[in-house]
């Protein structure tokens, strides 16, 4: 195998990491980009350098960003006393998405796991107590998955910051346009433990 020839496999092999791409997505993905080399390949690689070397985790929240502290952690119109706990930074982007929440977040970084050896001081639960003591935050929003880890978590965050502020959750249930005969116990048990009054 010449040198240009083992060059393209280790490119593969490093898309093949990528989520949702195993290595014959990652196989398309890297033909895909070296037959658009100048219009997609080469902006592509020139972007991820940049990115690679400004991106960085905000101090405050832990929101991707360029900055040490992120937009949102600046912004006095996000300073409502109320943070958003989720587990990744993914999580914070789709809640930024929907335009529905107007305070602050702060990223875990995971969920709590036995399995895994991830306890507390592994997240960043001990930062969040000192910002609800610090900020003088109200209200801490638990909008974690509906997994068994992701309870552990939440029921965890409510007994270190019990008293300290209000807690809620999201709502869990059925979703909108959703048919029960496609849902899992779960989700139908979620639902029905949630339900209110008309």
């Amino acid at each position: 195998m010449n040198d240009a020839a083992r060059e393209i496999e280790a490119l593969i092999a490093l898309m093949a990491k990528l989520p949702g791409l195993g290595p014959r997505s990652a196989r398309r993905a890297v033909l895909h980009l070296l037959k658009k080399r100048s219009r997609v390949m080469v902006p592509l690689a020139t972007a991820m350098a940049e990115v690679a070397t400004r991106a960085r985790d905000c101090v405050t929240c832990g929101n991707i960003g360029t900055a040490e502290i992120c937009d949102i952690c600046a912004s006095d119109k996000r300073a409502t006393g109320e943070i958003c706990v989720v587990e990744d930074v993914a999580d914070l982007w789709a809640m930024e998405r929907a335009q529905v929440f107007g305070g602050r977040y702060h990223v875990l970084g995971g969920t709590l796991s036995a399995l895994d050896a991830i306890g507390p001081d592994e997240l960043r639960i001990p930062q969040l107590k000192a910002r609800v003591r610090d900020e003088g935050v109200r209200e801490v929003i638990l909008a974690l998955g509906a997994t068994v880890d992701g309870q552990t978590t939440a029921h965890y965050i409510a007994d270190e910051l019990g008293g300290l502020c209000t807690l809620t959750s999201l709502a869990q249930g059925v979703p909108v346009g959703g048919e029960l005969d496609y849902l899992d116990e779960g989700t139908i048990s979620a639902a029905l433990r949630a339900r209110k009054g008309l």
